[in-house]
């Protein structure tokens, strides 16, 4: 059986990972004994032509889909045209989305044959020696389905106990020579489960709220596969990681002792870390945690369910300071009950803290306490547009505080922050400014480029071209700055060091130049 699975679009500004979830689902049809590809369209350009091409080179048996609710649309949008395509193929879409929206997804797109409900590795590996017998797919755990147009849904699937029976993501299918090129830390997990009741999240929904752990040296293992592919960073995305402290230690002392070099972070909570455990994290290699602090104001906490306390928050982050640490913040604005004063004291708390920090709007998903019970909350839902449900804008109001308001604010509290970035950017266009601001400017033209290219497609677009005897970087580089408007020389920098790095390999035959992304070690030309 062959199987096509499809990473949907998704804004490269979010600063997306290497899809993890897509891998795992792939890894998983692989153990079953199907032929798998993954069409990623992340880092590359998705138009209806292009994806009818690959549908039409490989001829799969099923297309499935995975998403979360901001690209939901697209992923949808995309398994139509596969059915439009091939009306035998059968389509399958999994993800947080629709696991929690599943019949509104069927009834609204026919065109998808079944949802893969929660936690799908084990659902797919038993649903695909049945996939052709659909009389037989009500005896698989963690499906969703119309029967002669009533709804189907065989119950959760059971979460998988032992974490490590599951193979390794089949990272080898992803177009790895684009990401490398992006520059993101890939991403790994070293458990799955969540023991926290936030009203606005779904971990715990989607993976269990006891938390299964991974054989600390299977963890390490994979991350000297990972750093083997030549990738320098890694964030590990489990829900908390700091779940259990003597874990966390045990996991960086394995590190240690391989002497295994390389900069990582990880997502904690304020109320599981202490100094003794971060500084053995620092030695091991992380740099960085992510703690989500959501509010500054203690009733506000309290009314979320997040269980934590702000003088925890400050010594959580006085004790990554003493680790050598760098600790980012992550604070919410349009939490039920919100108020003019209430998001006034989180922005003033995120002042206090003085560390890096990002403001998010609130998103009610599908799945959500806060969603699924709205009526007990002091909060309005003003947008089902699921392509607006990426944070960065207000789609909810309260009886206090308006869209409007909640967005001036946090526009206002960014406001230090943009104008010392515009003013370094004006610094170092006049010939000035430090070497840090040099480098954040350089990096920041060379994200745009980056975005620009993979989006675009602009390798395959303008890497064909008469062969001559001038460079062929030097043409490469001379086209993408005609249709960016960058400098050339800027770009040729790059377009230069992605040879160097064999990311882009080039082939010159029958008096062409042809300029391509590199093969992964078993996979086609990305």
């Amino acid at each position: 059986m062959k199987v096509a699975l499809i990473a949907p679009p998704y804004p490269l500004e979010e600063a997306p990972s290497p899809p993890l979830g897509i891998c795992y689902v792939a890894a998983a049809c692989e153990a079953a004994g199907a032929e798998v590809r993954i069409f990623d369209y992340i880092v590359s350009r998705f138009t209806p032509e292009k994806f009818r091409r690959q549908l039409d080179a490989f001829r799969p048996d099923a297309v499935g889909a995975t998403s979360v609710t901001l690209n939901f649309p697209s992923g949808a949008d995309i398994l139509k045209i596969a059915k439009k395509h091939n009306p035998s193929l059968i389509t399958l879409m999994g993800g947080p989305h629709v696991t929690f929206d599943a019949e509104n997804t069927l009834s609204l797109y026919p065109e998808i044959d079944a949802i893969v409900l929660g936690e799908g590795e084990r659902t797919l590996m038993d649903w695909l020696p049945v996939s052709g017998n659909r009389s037989a797919w009500k005896s698989i755990k963690g499906l969703a389905f119309m029967d002669n147009h009533r709804f189907v849904a065989t119950g959760p699937g059971e979460f998988i106990e032992n974490l490590d029976v599951l193979p390794l993501p089949s990272r080898h299918l992803l177009p790895l020579s684009r990401y490398k090129a992006l520059g993101f830390p890939i991403s790994l997990i070293t458990s799955r489960g969540c023991p926290n009741q936030c009203i606005f999240c779904l971990g715990r929904k989607m993976v269990g709220s006891r938390v299964r752990y991974r054989d600390p040296g299977l963890v390490v293992d994979e991350i000297e596969a990972i750093l083997s592919l030549g990738f320098e960073r890694i964030n590990i995305a489990d829900d908390l990681f700091t779940a259990n402290k003597n874990r966390v230690r045990t996991l960086c002392g394995e590190i240690l002792n391989r002497n295994i070099r390389f900069g990582w972070s990880a997502f904690a909570r304020v109320d599981t870390v202490d100094e003794e455990t971060l500084t053995i994290m620092r030695q091991a290699g992380c740099d960085a945690v992510s703690f989500g602090i959501e509010s500054g104001n203690p009733e506000m906490l309290k009314r979320v369910k997040k269980r934590i306390t702000l003088d925890q928050a400050r010594q959580a982050v006085l004790a990554c300071k003493n680790a050598g640490m760098i600790a980012h913040a992550s604070f919410m604005a349009g939490l039920p009950g919100e108020s003019l004063e209430t998001l006034t004291d989180t922005i003033n708390f995120a002042r206090e803290l003085d560390i890096e920090h990002g403001f998010h709007f609130l998103s009610p998903f599908p799945g959500t306490t806060v969603r699924e019970h709205l009526a007990e909350y002091d909060l309005e839902i003003l947008s089902n547009d699921w392509t607006r449900y990426d944070a960065n804008s207000a789609i909810v109001r309260t009886s206090r505080i308006s869209p409007a308001e909640m967005e001036a604010l946090i526009s206002e509290a960014y406001r230090p922050m943009t104008d010392a970035w515009e003013t370094a950017k004006k610094r170092c266009l006049d010939g000035g400014g430090t070497d840090k601001e040099r480098l954040a400017v350089e990096s920041e033209k060379r994200l745009k480029l980056i975005f620009d290219v993979l989006s675009n497609d602009m390798i395959e677009e303008l890497g064909v071209f008469a062969a001559t005897d001038d460079d062929p970087v030097r043409e490469l580089s001379a086209r993408i700055a005609r249709q960016t408007g960058m400098e050339e020389g800027f770009i040729y920098c790059y377009v230069n060091l992605w040879k160097e790095k064999k990311y882009l390999i080039r082939d010159e035959t029958g008096g062409l130049v042809r300029w391509f992304w590199a093969s992964n070690p078993a996979g086609d030309k990305q």
